[in-house]
């Protein structure tokens, strides 16, 4: 999806669509890999020097509600953003330079369904994230 496809989805719910947030929109749009709030911030901030660093975590909560972005898990913590996948893929991560690649596969369903009934749990959905070295990085 483009940056102004996202941003007209941000104004068909209602969120203003300023500079600002069109930075934001753009940059997390453009990139390949995983970002942080702070680094989208210091990204943005190039396409429009006023971004504040509010409007990035709103902005980006914003677009999570509406299922544009994805939360990406970390060693440091859960906070790294992603465009999101589109139908059910999984996430792979290189741990190195931070490329992620999205990819297909429900092999995972035995799995899921040993687990639930070793625990008893009605397992509704799932969300499976690989980490890694990309090929580049491991041929460095």
């Amino acid at each position: 999806m483009s940056a102004e496809t996202w941003l007209t989805q941000l104004h068909e719910n209602g969120y203003r669509v300023t500079k600002a947030r069109g930075a934001v929109v753009e940059t997390v749009v453009q990139s390949k890999r995983a970002l942080t709030p702070v680094e989208v911030y210091d990204m943005a901030r190039k396409k429009y020097r006023a971004l504040g660093l509010v409007t990035v975590y709103r902005t980006l909560e914003k677009l999570e509600e509406l299922h544009l972005v994805q939360r990406v898990h970390q060693a440091a913590g859960c906070q790294a953003f992603i465009s999101a996948c589109q139908g059910h893929q999984h996430l792979l991560l290189c741990q190195n330079c931070g490329q992620a690649t999205f990819f297909e596969g429900d092999d995972v369903e035995p799995l899921i369904q040993s687990v639930a009934k070793k625990t008893g749990y009605e397992i509704r959905e799932h969300w499976l994230q690989l980490f890694g070295l990309c090929e580049s990085c491991r041929n460095n």
